[in-house]
């Protein structure tokens, strides 16, 4: 399985950006994907994810009631609109799949919210 992330950029504070997750090639048939993301100086942190067969969400605290994550099962995409974003939303956001405990990582893209 192989993933490609989309959507990273510049935005304002109070802004909103759209990553996307692509998956291709082999694909299991349960698992949960979603995003981690990582500050500089600062630990790799999980934000949010779902699960591809029933649907459960996860969040982190810190992006709860601005972030929404999102899946299309028939693209084998899957997307986060993050809202009202601020500063220390900025880090490089990884997507990620993960079967079962084997987790595979897509690249990183940036998101910078600077005004």
């Amino acid at each position: 399985v192989q993933l490609q992330a989309f959507g990273g950029g510049l935005v304002q504070p109070g802004g909103s950006l759209r990553l996307t997750c692509a998956t291709s090639g082999v694909i299991p048939d349960h698992y949960a994907t979603g995003w981690f993301r990582q500050a500089p100086g600062k630990e790799r942190e999980g934000v949010s994810c779902i699960t591809n067969d029933d649907g459960m969400i996860f969040y982190a605290d810190s992006v709860k009631g601005r972030f929404t994550i999102t899946r299309d099962n028939a693209k084998n995409t899957v997307s986060l609109q993050m809202n009202s974003l601020k500063p220390e939303d900025a880090a490089v956001y990884y997507c990620y799949l993960n079967q079962r405990g084997s987790i595979t990582w897509g690249q990183g893209t940036l998101v910078t919210v600077s005004s």
